[in-house]
């Protein structure tokens, strides 16, 4: 049994901690904010991720997790570290490192025995030998240790199964034999492991965000020319997946990505290039194409009711992506705001991010379910695909309208259905339900203009 601490219990600490509790490990997790811990001993999760509360509370009665506030009872028989906590977004588009100085100090200060430390959250290039120097420098009297990259790859709302079925673990370390450690904690899972230097490992989880990113941002600008030029950009998705060299993931058009990693990710390994003279165009163009997806809502919205002042719109979905409640940088914010902007009123409902919203969404009506959501609106945005979403009794839905306009923003359901049940409905990329081409299609055939 290994001892491990795990420094933070937000979505990747407690995951990451849970996880190795229940490969067998003794897990002691830390987190400097006592009531977060005070609700872990409760069995009062900090995120909802299904299948964690089972998860924590069998390992919490096998004795094999354990919550502290303290640094000293968390390393006091620790062989592993792993930082686990956050880098949000700074000023300028740069991951804020206030987080991981503070808890490389820390362990630096208290530390009395050789320590492997790993980085879990996501970091600039160049963190881990910045981590080693804040720990050289903090540490009262010279102790061993070594430094390890190992960034996380989980998805909210399958971040259990992403950890138990990894794809791939990266380790990267100037310390082969730090890496082979940390390589044999990750043996049970049964994945590649690839071991390189701590800037490379870095570089692979920013350049894998950045890359499903692209892909999303590049549906979606094609989803605008099929919208266009009345062609289908599910079919269109669909039939460019079977390419084994392209693949279906991340081909889903709509509204555009969120969440806490693909827009900060992007962000800062833009901030990373300019800042070392380089001109990431490509992620410059990713990351506008992503806001101008958010505000084509606006515009759809705009095309069917006019002056949106006074009109009565509701938001199906306020999370990032179903099967979580995490709203940080989710298209709900950014359309609700600009709503507001141009006087509509705001209805919402979410499965279970309401709670979450209600923190920093202000002058918003929260439904019950998504029926008590449609009374009396003018309009409906789909902005999350939960699965609930897509059983609805439509009729109901309608009766329920003021209005019966439907602004599909993940493309859930069937563009001729909804209009047969007589939704004015638009969708991103969904082409024309009839026979007709476009205005201006084709255009006129060269040969004959020069003729005449």
């Amino acid at each position: 049994m290994r001892e491990i601490c795990v420094v933070g219990v937000g979505y990747v600490g407690i995951v990451t901690g849970a996880c190795f509790a229940d490969l067998g490990n003794r897990i002691t997790a830390l987190d400097i904010n006592q009531e977060k811990i005070d609700n872990l001993k409760k069995g009062i999760m900090p995120i909802y991720e299904s299948g964690l509360r089972s998860m924590v509370e069998r390992n919490v009665q096998a004795g094999r997790l354990h919550f502290t506030t303290s640094y000293e009872e968390a390393l006091k028989d620790a062989k592993f570290v792993f930082i686990c906590v956050g880098t949000p977004e700074g000023v300028d588009g740069e991951a804020d490192l206030q987080y991981v100085r503070d808890a490389a100090c820390s362990i630096a200060q208290v530390m009395d025995h050789p320590l492997i430390i790993i980085n879990k959250s996501t970091v600039p290039v160049g963190t881990g030998d910045w981590v080693a120097n804040i720990v050289r420098e903090n540490q009262p009297k010279p102790v061993d240790f070594s430094v390890v990259s190992c960034p996380e790859f989980l998805r909210e709302g399958s971040a259990i199964a992403d950890f138990l079925n990894p794809d791939r673990t990266v380790l990267g370390s100037l310390s082969p034999e730090a890496a082979n450690q940390v390589a044999e904690l990750h043996l049970p899972l049964r994945a590649p492991i690839v071991v390189t230097d701590l800037r490379t490992a870095e570089m692979i989880k920013y350049a894998s965000n950045a890359f499903l990113a692209t892909r999303i941002s590049f549906i979606n600008e094609i989803a605008n020319v099929c919208e266009a030029l009345g062609a289908d950009v599910k079919e269109v998705a669909q039939g460019m997946g079977y390419d084994k060299r392209i693949g279906h993931h991340f081909l889903d058009a709509g509204i555009g990505y969120g969440g806490s990693c693909f827009p900060k990710d992007v962000k800062a390994l833009a901030y990373m290039a300019q800042v070392h003279g380089r001109h990431p165009q490509l992620l410059q163009a990713v990351m506008e194409i992503n806001t101008h997806q958010r505000l084509r809502v606006i515009h759809k919205l705009q095309e069917e009711l006019g002056e949106l002042a006074g009109k009565t719109i509701g938001l199906m979905g306020l999370a990032f992506k179903p099967n979580t409640d995490d709203i940080r940088d989710a298209p709900a914010l950014t359309v609700a705001e600009r709503l507001q902007e141009l006087g509509a009123r705001i209805r919402a409902y979410d499965p279970v991010a309401m709670d979450q919203a209600g923190r920093v969404m202000s002058d918003i009506t929260f439904a019950t379910d998504a029926y008590d959501l449609a009374k009396g609106c003018d309009a409906l945005v789909v902005v999350t695909d939960w699965n609930e979403f897509k059983q609805l009794d439509m009729k109901r839905i309608k009766e329920a309208m003021a209005q019966p306009v439907l602004v599909d923003g993940r493309n859930i359901y069937n563009p001729k259905r909804m209009r047969e049940m007589g939704f004015t409905y638009s969708a991103f990329g969904r082409g024309y339900d009839s026979t007709d081409s476009p205005a201006g299609w084709p255009p006129p055939d060269k040969a004959t203009e020069a003729k005449s």
